[in-house]
């Protein structure tokens, strides 16, 4: 079991604060002789015609001298954690869980923007210290 990011509980109380139901802590995606895990699944009931909308969360605190090293390695998770729920779960969505903080500074600026452009990520923002989602991009 990996462990678990700096604020995995914020980012948890702040789904549920937002109406998500937490499914899985931490999301397994089982293959067939490994098992990578995704720090959260979620759900929520969207409409009665709409049925149910699935995220997987990856949560990063970007906390390495080098912004860039930090978002090369989440992009590589959460491009590997998409394709890969597109064939076993494809009906779920990945996020990637910045701060805002984190966000101004590494989204906001090129390469991050790029990335986001171009559909490779999703980046779901929270308050730390709230314990609340600020924005969902896109």
């Amino acid at each position: 079991m990996p462990a678990k990011d700096m604020y995995h509980n914020q980012v948890r109380s702040a789904l549920v604060k937002d109406g998500w139901t937490i499914t899985h802590d931490p999301l397994l995606i089982r293959l067939t002789k490994k098992k990578l895990y995704v720090d959260l699944g979620a759900e929520r009931i969207i409409a009665a015609e709409r049925g149910t909308e699935k995220i997987a969360v990856e949560i990063k605190s970007f906390t390495r001298p080098s912004d860039i090293k930090d978002l090369e390695e989440a992009l590589g998770q959460c491009v590997l954690y998409s394709r890969l729920l597109s064939r076993y779960d494809p009906d779920r969505r990945v996020y990637l869980a910045v701060t805002e903080g984190v966000y101004t500074s590494v989204f906001e600026e090129e390469a991050g923007q790029i990335l986001i452009e171009d559909g490779l990520l999703n980046v779901v923002t929270f308050d730390a210290d709230q314990e609340e989602l600020v924005r969902w991009v896109p």
